[in-house]
């Protein structure tokens, strides 16, 4: 690992481990998708390597749902934080942002929602956060919105960017 990206591993685990006074609400976009022609494509091999980060990452965060929408990109992505977290996916609709920015903010449980470069951005700003510049499409897969919230509603946004995926994650 470089020095970069074990300090952001260190200071992202120090800022998870903190304790929740309310709801967080973590907001990823898929990892690296494969290219071929197909309408649903799987993750790389590098994308594989960032969803397990994602689930080192989140281990101690009390991830008490997953929310991703139906596409092996986003279920490949979210399954790793899941299984750590010991919790199901739940499917959301992209189209029905507002429904599920209801949810997130009702909701008294942490959460991670893995979306699209589309549907993220626009997700934060549905939940009163600040999405900043959109997501490069072609490129940018480390983008990560963690949410404060009290008393469903957000106080502040807090944008960071996660380690590559083509390293192992730490401990493995």
């Amino acid at each position: 690992m470089t020095t970069k990206t074990v300090a952001l591993a260190l200071g992202l685990a120090t800022l998870l481990a903190l304790p929740a006074l309310a709801a967080d609400i973590y907001l990823v976009r898929h990892a690296e998708k494969q290219t071929d022609a197909t309408e649903d494509p799987d993750l790389t091999e590098t994308g594989r390597l960032r969803a397990a980060n994602l689930a080192v990452l989140f281990k101690s965060a009390g991830i008490g749902r997953v929310f991703t929408t139906d596409y092996k990109r986003t279920r490949e992505t979210a399954v790793p934080v899941a299984e750590v977290a010991g919790v199901e996916l739940e499917i959301y609709d992209p189209k029905a942002l507002d429904a599920l920015a209801a949810r997130l903010l009702e909701s008294r449980d942490n959460a991670l929602v893995v979306g699209h470069s589309n549907t993220t951005p626009d997700l934060v700003g549905l939940l009163g956060g600040e999405a900043g510049p959109p997501i490069v499409e072609a490129w940018e897969y480390d983008r990560l919105y963690l949410l404060l919230t009290d008393n469903g509603k957000v106080t502040q946004t807090i944008l960071l960017h996660l380690p590559p995926g083509t390293e192992a994650p730490p401990g493995n």
